[in-house]
């Protein structure tokens, strides 16, 4: 395996020093999101080295008394971990995951400042790191990272980086596994935007949504997917301004005058003068049916609000779980999940403010599959809580495992971005850490899913 090890820390030295000057963020043009904090904050400690001698990738080790080696763990074991050497990378963030509908093999995408890399995952106790898609730009002085998305046997790949725009691979080409670290080519590029902070993708409806991007004002930049090699530009929505992050569905909740419709959930960061922390956030709900003519249905703002990041509906769509990635910092809260209740569109609602009351880091991406949910919450790792009565409302912790054992302090300096719960093996959960890489984790004790 070709390991670019020299180019990575060199990289991660330069970015490091850049990032930490002085006015980085206010000569981006455009609507960026202030994520470029996290990427500083954790090469600064690794600069350091903050690492610590965890860093040195684990096999499979079972959650014992509480740890798994040298990660405290409930109901989770450690299955393997993939280092940033083994990766290519100097810096991790988004991951996301492909099943082959005709080999049954299994893909973990992981997205870092270089580019995208791609792990077989079949076997969990023994990954295979196959190659990288490199980044379609990447300016060495200000790198930043990727988020990517699956449909139709295709990976799509968005980055902050300007000129990136919209990077397209078809993930069957992975069936040919040549030996070593493969270097691949994009199979397409749509250039509609320059560049953008997310990007989520409807697969019922093969409709793309890129969210932060340099254009629409920051909000739904929508593509036409359903050609998955041939991009092409269906829709924008502005009118709200800056989205972070989004889901958008196929509507089949309780709202009758709704259903059947094309709706996206937002998490709504708009700057705004008036406010009095310089940004309105809210939760945004938009009917995107019609994708010349999207419809406002709601937006609805919220107490405690620091910058409204990303949530995910509950498997009835009566809920939206819902992170706010600056109240722990701006208000000396716990790690803090709200829950939206979204039975009538028309007039959404806070009804639990739910904070942890074993952790105080910073919570970042989540998804929920059937009553659990998954949380990546950066320095306190993948915690996994039970929803199943939310409606009561409440939400209880049953199984955490912890990728940053070093605290569990509200701070960027490391820790998990996100995870992916939808594999076709059971209770396999894919997490991406900043600083160690890729966790391969298996839940138990936690019933179906």
């Amino acid at each position: 395996m070709r390991i670019r090890a020299p180019f990575v820390v060199l990289l991660g030295v330069v970015t490091a020093l850049v990032l930490m000057a002085p006015g980085y963020a206010s000569k981006q043009s455009g609507k960026r999101s202030p994520d470029v904090v996290k990427q500083a904050g954790m090469m600064k400690a690794a600069a350091k080295g903050g690492k610590g001698k965890s860093q040195k990738p684990q096999s499979h080790t079972p959650c014992v008394r509480g740890m798994a080696g040298v990660y405290p763990c409930k109901n989770i074991d450690l299955m393997s971990q993939v280092g940033m050497a083994e990766l290519g990378l100097s810096f991790v963030n988004d991951t996301w995951g492909w099943t082959d509908p005709q080999t049954k093999r299994e893909y973990a995408l992981v997205g870092g400042t270089e580019g995208t890399v791609f792990v077989e995952i079949t076997d969990p106790k023994r990954p295979k790191v196959l190659g990288i898609l490199p980044a379609h730009t990447l300016d060495p002085v200000f790198p930043y990272w990727r988020d990517i998305k699956v449909y139709k046997n295709h990976a799509y790949v968005v980055s902050e980086q300007t000129g990136h725009g919209l990077q397209v691979f078809d993930l069957t080409r992975l069936r040919t596994d040549p030996p070593g670290y493969t270097i691949y080519t994009e199979t397409a590029h749509y250039p509609g935007f320059s560049w953008s902070h997310n990007l989520a993708i409807n697969e019922d409806t093969g409709f793309a949504y890129a969210v932060g991007s340099s254009t629409c004002s920051g909000g739904l930049h929508m593509v036409d997917i359903r050609t998955p090699a041939s991009p092409t530009f269906a829709g924008c929505f502005s009118e709200h301004g800056y989205i972070h992050d989004t889901q958008c569905v196929i509507y089949s909740g309780p709202d009758a005058a709704w259903r059947g419709r094309e709706i996206c959930f937002n998490s709504n960061a708009e700057p705004h003068h008036g406010d009095p922390d310089g940004i309105s956030n809210a939760l945004s709900i938009v009917d995107v049916t019609n994708k010349a003519n999207p419809v406002v249905i709601a937006r609805e703002e919220y107490e405690g609000d620091g910058y409204s990041h990303q949530g995910w509906l509950t498997i009835d769509q009566r809920y939206f779980l819902h992170g706010d990635e600056l109240d722990e910092l701006n208000h000396g809260v716990n790690t803090t999940t709200r829950v939206w209740d979204v039975r009538d569109l028309d007039s959404p609602s806070v009804s639990l403010v739910w904070e942890n009351p074993k952790t105080q880091s910073i919570d970042h991406n989540m998804y929920t599959e059937g009553k659990y949910v998954y949380q990546s919450n950066y320095s306190s790792g993948l915690r996994v809580l039970d929803a199943s009565k939310v409606g009561q409302p409440a939400l209880r912790e049953v199984a955490f495992f912890d990728v940053s054992p070093e605290d569990d302090a509200a701070h960027f300096d490391r820790g998990t971005w996100s995870n992916y719960p939808y594999w076709r093996q059971k209770h396999i959960v894919t997490v991406s850490s900043m600083d160690r890489g890729l966790f391969v984790l298996k839940t138990r004790g936690l019933g179906g899913k």
